[in-house]
């Protein structure tokens, strides 16, 4: 059993077709069917059901791809460490993070990182924290800032509370205030026209939960949209949204009011996993998210807190 072989066989997994993965690993079909029947051989198992419409997995193939994946991304920092170590090539880091953070904390951050390590390359997987959460634990992220409260449970990863904030209503700031006080209650936000996420958003998932526990049902005018999309359509008059303070800073064409009790918080976190050692140039990335994190909760005021681990 060997690395290729173990690439090979994820691939396969991946597009549960022979023909895709060859074309993926720029490999005859041939070879890649020798390469499999080699590992399948090796291990002395079928690794997949192999039907003329596609290849599934086998009950050896499941418990065979999370560690492949992982043997697969040992390697890849072994080799990725060794080379920032002897300086033959530039290193790398893979970041994932939500959608409201990649326009907000997120850009901050690599400003500041490919200003001081321009021959770093970057890769961001923009994604809920969910999804993210799989790609790190199959070795297709070094870190990813996460929004979901359980996250820290899981014994696959190191996760690292960041920031505390709230939830605010943002409105048009070229339009009258929604509200003559300094907060607003969530029955006065459900009647006033609402713009709310897609369904993948965490974001969504709580503010759905606020109003059926308050026995509230929203007057929404507009439903699915991504995060800069609701913030331009705001800006625009076309309604209210609920989102985290954060998405607020340098946008000067939008007005925002706390919520009157109950407060909606989100914990904001940076999660790793916990059996695969940073490389220098990951480390260094988690230095520059903890520094950017300080900064904006001393930039955001009232509506954002250092984490208990971070204060």
């Amino acid at each position: 059993m060997n690395l290729e072989q173990l690439r090979s066989f994820v691939e396969v997994a991946r597009f549960g077709n022979f023909t895709r993965a060859a074309e993926e690993l720029y490999l005859a079909q041939p070879s890649l069917s020798r390469q499999i029947a080699a590992l399948e051989h090796d291990l002395g198992a079928e690794l997949f059901h192999r039907a003329r419409g596609g290849s599934t997995l086998t009950a050896a193939g499941e418990s065979l791809l999370p560690l492949a994946r992982r043997m697969l991304a040992d390697a890849e920092s072994v080799r990725r460490e060794l080379a920032e170590l002897a300086g033959l090539e530039r290193g790398r880091v893979r970041l994932g993070a939500t959608p409201t953070l990649c326009i907000s904390l997120v850009a901050e951050v690599l400003s500041a990182f490919h200003a001081e390590h321009p021959a770093i390359e970057l890769r961001i997987s923009e994604q809920g924290s969910r999804r993210l959460l799989d790609e790190l634990a199959g070795g297709e992220l070094d870190l990813a800032l996460i929004t979901t409260s359980d996250a820290s449970s899981a014994e696959r990863f190191t996760v690292t509370p960041l920031l505390v904030e709230e939830l605010v209503v943002v409105s048009s700031a070229a339009a009258p205030p929604v509200t003559t006080g300094d907060t607003i209650g969530l029955a006065e936000v459900a009647e006033l026209p609402q713009l709310v996420f897609s369904s993948t958003y965490d974001l969504r998932a709580t503010t759905d939960a606020a109003f059926r526990a308050a026995d509230l049902t929203p007057e929404v005018v507009l439903e699915g949209a991504e995060m800069d999309a609701v913030l331009r359509f705001v800006e625009r008059g076309l309604g209210v949204a609920i989102v985290p303070a954060m998405v607020l800073i340098d946008r000067p064409g939008l007005r925002s009011v706390r919520l009157d009790g109950p407060t909606l918080e989100r914990t904001i976190s940076l999660a790793r996993p916990a059996d695969v050692a940073p490389t220098t140039a990951v480390e260094v990335m988690r230095t520059t998210i903890t520094a950017s994190a300080t900064a904006f909760a001393a930039r955001a005021g009232a509506t954002m807190r250092l984490a208990a681990a971070m204060a």
